[in-house]
């Protein structure tokens, strides 16, 4: 908002220049700068924190200047002249929602002259921002500025006949046309003023066009009220719509204010329009305001700020303030005024005697106290180190939680599935961002896009990051994720080949990452999953426990997206992946005696799982197998229509003695028939 000085010098003698008096209402917590050089045109551009919306009028800044300057604030005295005709008979007031308008004050004004607002008012409307329309809106803005009471003038012969205003929520299905010409579609959460039967204004907001003051307007109703911000604040947001009248009912107006700014605004139409103020105002005030009353502690104030502030000076800043108050042993009675509403705790009123006693004033002091030293919890170790791991294979990611519900037909999710179970946000920014996500796939994906339309080939990323789910009670339950996706190859050096980030790379780094969080017994079953390729997908599971799952990205998924070359991704549970993982501790003593490799190949079923061939295999080997590695798979030519070739090396140690031949053989013999029971193999 912008103050011109000059008119800001209306309501308080100002000694300083315009460049000293922004310094020290900025040094006492109200930031502003000026603009302009010459004295007289100057303003200062408010920078006013949510808190402070009192600020908004310019008596309360004069209030402000003289808590710092001491200089009385004058406020403009209402000089009216009221005809013998009672207001009460030519309009009624009804609220039908207390809670959200708890006052409604109205005056009725006759035989008024529309016509342009004198140059002085247009000048000071044009130096705050606001654009002049006629001279009673002029005046209605003009108060405004002045008191911070926001005000509406209704043509009056435009109400309904009965000419009663009352304040309701809006029905369902009912609209109203704005004055900026465009027409709302309103719910039951909006507050709107009517003429008994159809929306004239909505409360707060705007006015309608169907009551607007124009040039054939001769009788004027003035709307003075208090409606409570927050639901001014969701309707605003609702509707995309923001008005200076809004910004500050959402601030917190001045209840006890509302009476004076109709009378100010009334005389002032009287002497700028003609015209003949009805006797009386109507006034439903169904919960008069009471102040609140504080108590603040001088000992408190000087812990908090670590001063020495005497009980006399917080009491001068009290005064300097304008705040009621009555003082005993030390303590202090405040009564905040109705147009501080900021002012409710004690905190509060510290906070107001640190800036009067200068913040400059405060010696620096280091906190006092016991205190613990700061560390990370298992758990953020725990996904520090995992972060670690991955790095060094991956670049990490940082997408958003918000996302669109769309993200997931995308890759091919059921609409029955458990993921389309969204936790809806309230005030959503744009529908691209309206739901939280339940699953990491889309965001990597759409980073591979991304890369790949810029021309960059190779990718492989990782991200650590929470999806969403409804729990218990209307609370979200959040589950911690670990997600990565390779695309194209990775570059080797030039005696090296590149070597394609297919499937089994990405399932090598996995067993990387476990082997090195110490997960055991782990294995990989194959699954199906709408985004993930037929007979390309498996579930992850470590001590029978399911963790994650891993596969190549089903190509009508990369068709989405437009990616054209094959993609792998796997996603995991945080929280499973940590309660899985062991202490890494060396208990084995380093064996003495050499180990023995055999290799066999087999011919196996075509549907036959490596998986439960190596089981096959570590179940007969005896304690001395090692370990077991697939090293070779074939089919076609020389292999039977129905078989597959599968080659194992098989690798045994002894900690007490050399192994001989005969008895690698007889192991090896035991092998070959377990695997011949269970899974028809034969050796090639």
């Amino acid at each position: 908002m912008s103050v011109p000085i000059k008119w800001l010098k209306e309501y308080i003698k100002i000694d300083w220049n315009p460049e000293e008096l922004a310094h020290r209402l900025t040094m006492a917590g109200i930031a502003v700068d000026p603009v302009g050089d010459d004295e007289d045109d100057a303003v200062l551009e408010l920078d006013l924190t949510p808190n402070r919306g009192d600020c908004l009028g310019l008596i309360n800044m004069a209030r402000e200047v003289s808590a710092l300057s001491g200089n009385p604030v004058i406020i403009p005295k209402v000089s009216l002249k009221e005809n013998n005709e009672k207001v009460e008979d030519y309009i009624t007031v009804e609220i039908a929602e207390p809670d959200l308008c708890r006052r409604y004050a109205a005056r009725v004004i006759k035989n008024c002259r529309v016509a342009p607002s004198p140059e002085w008012m247009q000048d000071r409307l044009a130096g705050a921002g606001i654009r002049p329309i006629n001279n009673i809106v002029d005046v209605t803005n003009y108060v405004m500025l002045e008191s911070n009471q926001p005000l509406h003038a209704f043509d009056y012969r435009l109400l309904g006949e009965d000419h009663r205003i009352l304040v309701r929520c809006a029905q369902p299905g009912e609209t109203i046309t704005t004055l900026d010409g465009v027409e709302r579609a309103l719910d039951e959460e909006m507050l709107l003023i009517t003429d008994g039967t159809r929306g004239v204004a909505l409360a707060g907001v705007m006015g309608g066009e169907n009551t607007e003051i124009n040039d054939d307007t001769t009788d004027v109703l003035l709307e003075s009220a208090w409606f409570l911000g927050t639901n001014i604040r969701k309707t605003g947001r609702k509707l995309a719509l923001r008005s200076d009248s809004s910004m500050r009912f959402e601030k917190g107006t001045d209840i006890e204010g509302v009476i004076y700014a109709v009378n100010r605004a009334a005389a002032l139409i009287q002497e700028l329009a003609g015209g003949q103020v009805l006797k009386g105002v109507f006034d439903n005030y169904p919960r008069p305001w009471k102040a609140d009353e504080i108590i603040l502690r001088s000992e408190r104030v000087n812990y908090v700020l670590g001063t020495r502030i005497s009980i006399e000076e917080i009491g001068d800043c009290l005064k300097r303030l304008g705040l009621r108050f009555t003082k005993n042993r030390g303590q202090f009675k405040v009564y905040a005024p109705s147009y501080r509403p900021d002012l409710m705790i004690e905190a509060d009123l510290i906070e107001e005697v640190a800036r009067l006693y200068g913040y400059d004033r405060i010696p620096p002091r280091l906190p006092e106290g016991d205190s613990s030293p700061g560390g990370l919890d298992k758990g953020q170790k725990y996904r520090t180190t995992v972060k670690e791991l991955m790095s060094r294979s991956f670049f990490e990611l940082v997408n958003y939680n918000f996302v669109n519900p769309s993200s997931l037909d995308r890759i091919r999710i059921p609409e029955n599935s458990p993921l389309r179970d969204f936790i809806k946000l309230a005030n959503p920014l744009s529908e691209d961002q309206s739901v939280m996500r339940t699953i990491l796939l889309p965001g990597l994906l759409d980073s591979v896009a991304g890369n790949l339309a810029r021309k960059n080939q190779n990718l492989a990323f990782f991200e650590m990051g929470p999806v969403f789910h409804p729990g218990d009670q209307d609370l979200a339950r959040e589950i911690l994720k670990l997600g990565a996706v390779v695309c194209g190859e990775r570059e080797s050096f030039w005696l090296q080949k590149n070597v394609a980030m297919d499937f089994f790379y990405l399932k090598g780094l996995l067993e990387d990452l476990l082997l090195q969080l110490s997960v055991s017994d782990v294995s990989f079953a194959a699954i199906d999953h709408p985004a993930y390729h037929p007979g390309r997908t498996a579930v992850v599971e470590a001590e029978g426990r399911e963790i994650g799952i891993i596969g190549e990205i089903h190509p009508l998924v990369l068709e989405n997206y437009d990616i054209r070359q094959r993609a792998c991704a796997f996603e995991l549970d945080m929280q499973g992946l940590f309660e899985l993982s062991r202490k890494r501790t060396m208990n084995d003593e380093i064996v003495r005696y050499p180990s023995v490799e055999r290799d066999i190949a087999l011919l196996v079923p075509s549907e036959a799982k490596a998986q439960d061939l190596l089981a096959g295999i570590r179940n007969a080997g005896g304690e001395l197998l090692r370990q077991v590695l697939v090293f070779d798979l074939y089919s076609g030519g020389q292999v039977p229509e129905g078989k597959k070739s599968m080659a194992f090396r098989l690798t045994w140690q002894s900690n007490q003695k050399t192994l001989t031949d005969s008895e690698v053989s007889d192991l090896m013999e035991a092998v070959l028939e377990e695997l011949k029971a269970l899974h028809q193999a034969s050796q090639r």
